[in-house]
């Protein structure tokens, strides 16, 4: 396996094991969708740089 989609992959999981503790606790509709707009975009980027799309 490519070594940048096994540390991109370990990476997100990363940011979503932080992040879901207080989605859990606070469940709150704003945070929920603040969350998941940079789960979202830490994903996009994610892909965009395994696909070597960059500049």
């Amino acid at each position: 396996m490519n070594i940048k989609l096994v540390m991109g992959l370990v990476g997100l999981v990363a940011l979503l094991a932080f992040l879901a503790p207080p989605l859990l606790k606070l469940k709150s509709l704003p945070l929920t969708l603040v969350v998941l707009i940079g789960v979202a975009m830490a994903a996009y980027e994610f892909i965009e740089h395994v696909s070597g799309k960059e500049e």
